[in-house]
């Protein structure tokens, strides 16, 4: 225990290291745009490459462009520069006064020379010093090229607005690897703690955890949305998508290409024409007027797609490219362009990720049970550390598979359904069939043996638990749908996996209809949090209001996002502050829960009885699962429960698949008598009858005094809680409360 703790000492060090990351480092000054878009309908001026940067300490502004113009005249600029909305700034430059080659008077042509001007101190003064250091900053300028001669006289012939960045942002790689490795120790901790055999204490972390990456994928999925999002809530969201298998590695890029090409599709290449090539991610809903607002087919018959209204031309892979030259990349598009990744590979991205995790999960398994024997062998550790995982270290490893699907069942689902509306190529289309429904059919058939289990357990005991916490089969197998639940709310993974499914529909093929999107969203989510709130089906009042703190959150986020659709005609500045409230509201409940699930953690691990660190459960789990160390301080009930479930210490439980659905009297094992029992005593039990039953044992320790197997439909009184009677009990005699909760009562 002592290695463990130092152990986890230095792994809580590191989670709070990279905490420090998050802060944004001190960088250099600056102002920069990487787009200009048009905002004008026939707009005489377009630009499919541009870059400016002004940097304050060298007063100057470079620009790279290249742009097309069809405006012969004499022309000055209104500029307009607002933040978050609000116009605060806005002058006329008459470009002749600066000596602006190519403007002066503006000529139709071709413009790709790129330069650098210099600016006024006193211009640079009016610029906050806040704008360089306010992370995300929503800023932008538009300019109206006004003519002032020729026969547009006085009409603007050209509108060009630029989005401008300071280079500070939320999107930090601290965040991604502190969340991550945080959610990952919390697992890993859960896995540790119940080999240990520290149920109690295991379940709890484990559900914990669980909650929070679940979190963790909602705030992703925000940013997969087809709704214009302010850039902070961009930028934050992009910190969670590593949840959803988004990670970019740069070998496996390269494989996805080659993969997808190969199977005759064709790749995007938006990331390596950034040097050429402008992209446009859509941020704001206000519309810009244009002529070419139509709806665009791909060349494979792909369903029509509804665009920006700017957007006019054509569509190449699913990417929407202007008629000027530009990209626009919005919804999960988006997401791939900033995480650096082809749009046409974030579904293979996804997928490979989630099965990555499988296989480092099945080999590092493998590796712990072959480390424990070879321990155990060599006497390192006690011979019955770990024992009960490696007799049974397969149903293990098929309960961590299990739970790692359910983990990936949201990100699966949703890029599989978005598959169907991108047709990258055959093969991936076909791969995106097969996924969707092993994901699907594995979690709901395992959902429905769970509620076999359960009602089977209902009908013999008269409570659900029995069988689903004294078969460690089906516990290490199957608990992962329903360990974090009471166990009477052993059906709402059900509900669990439908509002994922909900959700997946809606993201995955509502992308062009931000406000059907944003009402759907609304509802699922206001659901989701009633249905927590009046049914609080998870194990305690610690976990229930931890789930209902992320449910809460995920329903105010959602009305946040219906307000980004403008439904509301609401003035742009409201965006923008909303965008700042999001950020803020959603950073510190992910601190707070990361505290609580970091504390929590630690103090399992550096208490001697784990398990007494939390209540044990109202439906009393605890009296069925199997050699639970709780029983007693010192382990000295684990041989009775040995002995009352007919189990024998180094065997494993001998059950298969179908074995947890029958009447526990009529299970086998090849080294175990048939037996009408499997539990143990309680630890609710008093000190005087516990003693009373250890000295009664010694006396008569043989399992042939149990009652034979029950016929159908009958529940046995053959036995006290301590296991030894032959005799009918008196229902009044019989006030253990385990026994009544098991449904030993006629």
């Amino acid at each position: 225990m002592a290695s463990l703790t130092s152990s986890m000492r230095a792994l809580l060090l590191l989670s709070f290291c990279l905490f420090a990351l998050v802060l944004p480092s001190a960088a250099e000054k600056k102002l920069e745009t990487n787009s200009l878009n048009s905002c004008q309908a026939n707009s005489g001026f377009t630009a499919s490459l541009f870059n400016l940067r002004y940097i304050p300490s060298q007063n100057s502004i470079d620009v790279n462009i290249s742009a097309v113009s069809t405006i012969e005249a004499r022309v000055k600029f209104d500029v307009a520069i607002s933040a978050y909305g609000y116009q605060f700034y806005s002058l006329i430059i008459d470009p002749c006064e600066l000596e602006l080659a190519g403007f002066c008077p503006m000529v139709s042509g071709n413009l790709d020379d790129p330069f650098s001007m210099k600016i006024d101190p006193a211009t640079a003064k009016l610029v906050p010093g806040i704008a360089y250091t306010f992370p995300d900053i929503d800023a932008k300028v538009r300019v109206y090229i006004n003519a002032t001669s020729g026969p547009m006289a006085g009409q603007s012939v050209a509108c060009l607005e630029a989005n401008v960045s300071n280079g500070q942002t939320v999107d930090l790689i601290g965040v991604k690897w502190a969340s991550a490795i945080v959610a990952g120790l919390a697992l890993a901790s859960s896995a540790l703690l119940s080999g240990l055999g520290h149920s109690n204490a295991a379940s709890h972390v484990a559900a914990t955890a669980l909650a929070l990456t679940s979190y963790f994928q909602s705030q992703a999925i925000v940013g997969l949305v087809g709704i214009p999002l302010p850039p902070v809530v961009q930028s934050w969201t992009q910190d969670f998508q590593w949840s959803l298998g988004i990670v970019n590695v740069g070998f496996l890029q390269n494989i996805f290409t080659w993969y997808q090409r190969s199977t005759g599709g064709t790749a995007a290449r938006i990331i390596d024409t950034l040097a050429s090539v402008s992209v446009q991610v859509q941020k704001r809903s206000e519309p810009l007027a244009s002529s070419g607002v139509s709806l665009f087919k791909r060349a494979e018959a792909i369903m029509p797609r509804s665009l920006p209204s700017h957007a006019s031309g054509f569509v190449k892979r699913g990417n929407v490219k202007t008629d000027y030259g530009t990209y626009i990349v919005y919804g999960i598009q988006r997401v791939a362009f900033r995480a650096g990744i082809e749009t046409t590979n974030i579904f293979l991205t996804g997928i490979v990720s989630f099965y990555v995790v499988m296989v480092f999960a099945a080999i590092l398994v493998g590796l712990f049970k072959g480390t424990c024997e070879l321990a155990a062998k060599a006497r390192w550790i006690k011979g019955d550390t770990f024992l009960e995982f490696r007799n049974g270290w397969i149903t293990v490893l098929k309960g961590i598979l299990f739970r790692i699907t359910l983990i990936g069942y949201a990100p699966v689902t949703i890029l599989s359904l978005w598959e169907f509306t991108q047709r990258d190529s055959a093969a991936e289309v076909l791969l995106a069939v097969f996924f969707l429904l092993y994901v699907n059919i594995g979690l709901f058939w395992a959902s429905y043996k769970l509620i076999r289990i359960a009602h089977r357990s209902v009908a013999l005991h008269r409570n659900p638990a029995y069988i689903l916490f004294s078969d460690p089969q089906t516990l290490n197998k199957w608990g992962f749908l329903y360990i974090q639940f009471r166990a009477s709310a052993y059906y709402f993974i059900v509900p669990v996996l439908g509002y994922t499914v909900l959700k997946a529909f809606f993201i995955a093929f509502a992308q062009n209809a931000g406000n059907v999107q944003a009402i759907a969203l609304l509802l699922i989510e206001a659901g989701a949090l009633i249905a927590a709130a009046v049914l609080r089906p998870w194990m305690d009042k610690k976990i229930n209001s931890f789930n209902i703190a992320i449910c809460a959150v995920n329903f105010i986020n959602a009305i946040f996002l219906l307000i980004f659709t403008k439904v509301f005609d609401q003035p742009a500045i409201v965006t923008g502050v909303v965008g700042v409230v999001l950020w803020i509201l959603n950073a510190a409940t992910t601190l707070i829960l990361l505290l609580v699930l970091i504390i929590s953690t630690a103090i399992v691990f550096f208490t001697d009885n784990p398990d007494g660190r939390y209540k044990f459960m109202a439906d009393d789990r605890t009296s069925f699962m199997k050699s639970q160390s709780q029983l007693a301080p010192n382990g000295e009930l684990d041989a009775l429960g040995v002995t009352a479930r007919g189990d024998k210490i180094g065997y494993g439980s001998g059950l298969d698949d179908n074995e947890s659905l029958r009447p526990p009297s009529f299970r086998q094992t090849p080294h175990s008598r048939p037996q009408s029992m499997n539990r143990v005593v309680p630890s609710s039990l008093k000190t005087a009858s516990t003693t009373s039953t250890v000295q009664n044992d010694r006396a008569r320790p043989s399992v042939d005094q149990f009652s034979a197997a029950p016929s159908s439909g009958e529940i046995p009184r053959t036995a006290s809680s301590s296991g030894h009677s032959t005799h009918s009990i008196p229902r009044a005699q019989n006030a253990s409360p385990w026994q009544r909760g098991a449904g030993y009562e006629q």
